[in-house]
């Protein structure tokens, strides 16, 4: 492996990490309908458990209502059951085929605690992006050991690594502080 491989793998992965943390800020609730926060909740579809977004339409009513559409007509009631018994804390009324789901108001603890579990999510993508600048390193070093590249290269490739780590946990940092601001507006 040569250090532009390890570099472009480095780079890859740290990728990886930033758009799996996106996602996992996606599902923290900040009391805005969202189709994204039913992605977790799983239905049983003929004894196997799916996605609701695979048996039925999830939309977005107004700011404060989701409406999820089923595509049988035996799914609504299984739907609403399994909407009910998430954790996620939400009540659908039944219309017919038709689920409205009001999204309760967050109380000013609730979002500190969401703010705090947002901060976490961030610190855990630092300490993988630490761990794979760790990782390219320490190829670019066995590379030095075995006299495939100088002590130059072996600077540079450092020097790369950490810009490259610098620029991710930068992004990070601003994910977060994007996130708790949209948490904490009331």
């Amino acid at each position: 492996m040569s250090l532009p491989d390890i570099k472009s793998n480095a780079q890859d992965k740290m990728g990886k990490t930033l758009e799996s943390l996106k996602t996992d800020l996606q599902k923290i609730r900040t009391g805005r309908a969202h189709p994204g926060i039913l992605d977790q909740v799983s239905v049983d579809y003929y004894g196997s458990p799916v996605p609701i977004s695979q048996v039925a339409n999830v939309s977005v009513l107004d700011a404060r209502t989701l409406s999820v559409q089923a595509w049988e007509k035996g799914m609504a009631p299984k739907i609403e059951k399994a909407i009910r018994e998430s954790d996620l804390g939400l009540n659908p009324s039944a219309q017919g085929d038709l689920l409205r789901i009001p999204m309760p108001a967050l109380t000013e603890e609730r979002r500190r605690d969401l703010s705090k579990i947002a901060r976490h999510a961030g610190e855990e993508a630092k300490v993988a992006i630490r761990n794979l600048r760790r990782d390219a390193n320490e190829q670019a070093k066995k590379l030095l050991k075995d006299k495939d590249i100088s002590e130059d290269d072996d600077r540079r490739s450092q020097d790369d690594v950490q810009k490259l780590t610098d620029r991710f946990v930068a992004e990070i940092d601003k994910l977060i502080q994007a996130k708790e601001a949209d948490i904490m507006a009331v």
